[in-house]
């Protein structure tokens, strides 16, 4: 993954030195949304928004650099720094509200991704002067990004990978698709400001640090069990048979047993969406062919006569 990236960033870079007039750099800042085993209301767990948490919209920055390739499609290379987060506390659901398990998340996004234009205006007003435009678009990609989930525990954030909460390592660098759609305005040929939606669906299940079951066996180190298992402190949580997504099984004395039970929703994977506005700076043309062709769309008169015609009205 890493050196497909690299690659398309050298190719990126060596595009540019030929032919800068098809750039524009920029950067953006939104909000960030995490979809994952942790949300919901009093149903099981559904795809896609439908158990998206508002109150836990967090935020995300990035810059970007986009490269028109084909008069409809675009490529643009983008990195993202975002935090998604999620407690339990907030569903209503009796089985996710007594697991009483909450995490963060600050994580760095890489994507290359192909834009298609659907719609565009190059000439908004219609002052044939073509100045102003706008764009909307749909895209598509491959990414990858970087995951440090934490709880709060004690006070304070701790890292929850290198505890193995469910007794499994998992690597804190993966792969996703992202996937979406936005637009933009071209103001007098150099600015650019737009929005877009982007969805990425991953291919882990442990962005939250919840996957499959509890431990067979309590784990030795104490920080581990107590972020393992945090029912108790809430008390004995509902018991056997009661309906929820992770109902919970009750020992005699009215103390929760949880060891080899179901702690998250292993046939779903995690993702995370974020919207955003960017502002982005369209470069000027350096290539001599193109100043001669094209060069008077960006300020520069062509040194060629221009014939004068009188209307006829």
């Amino acid at each position: 993954m890493k050196k497909l990236l690299v690659s398309f960033f050298l190719i990126f870079c060596f595009s540019a030195s030929y032919g800068q007039w098809l750039w524009d750099y920029g950067f953006n800042v939104g909000a960030s949304n995490y979809l994952g085993d942790i949300g919901g209301k009093e149903k099981a767990r559904r795809d896609f928004v439908m158990d998206m948490k508002l109150a836990k919209t967090r935020w995300n920055v990035g810059g970007f650099a986009r490269y028109k390739w084909r008069p409809k499609v675009s490529l643009k290379l983008a990195l993202d720094y975002l935090r998604i987060e999620g407690d339990d506390k907030l569903s209503s659901n009796l089985g996710r509200h007594y697991r009483n398990l909450n995490f963060r998340n600050d994580m760095f996004d890489l994507a290359l991704t192909g834009e298609w234009f659907f719609y565009e205006n190059n000439d908004l007003g219609n002052t044939y002067r073509y100045r102003n435009g706008f764009r909307a678009y749909v895209f598509a990609g491959i990414g990858g990004f970087y995951s440090n989930p934490k709880g709060f525990y004690k006070g304070s954030w701790t890292k929850l990978r290198p505890l193995q909460t469910e007794g499994k390592a998992y690597k804190p660098i993966g792969v996703n698709i992202p996937v979406g759609v936005g637009f933009y305005f071209t103001i007098e040929k150099k600015h650019r400001v737009g929005f877009e939606m982007n969805w990425r669906t991953t291919f882990t299940d442990y962005l939250d640090d919840i996957s499959g079951n509890y431990p067979d066996a309590p784990p030795s180190n104490s920080a581990t069990n107590e972020l393992s298992n945090r029912t108790g402190e809430l008390g004995t949580g509902p018991v056997a048979g009661e309906e929820g997504a992770y109902s919970f099984f009750v020992n005699s004395n009215g103390s929760p047993r949880f060891a080899g039970q179901k702690r998250g929703d292993k046939t779903h994977k995690d993702s995370y969406i974020t919207t955003s506005l960017s502002y982005s700076y369209v470069i000027r043309g350096k290539s001599s062919f193109y100043r001669g062709r094209y060069g008077h769309f960006f300020g520069k008169r062509s040194k060629r006569r221009v014939r004068k015609i009188r209307a006829k009205f």
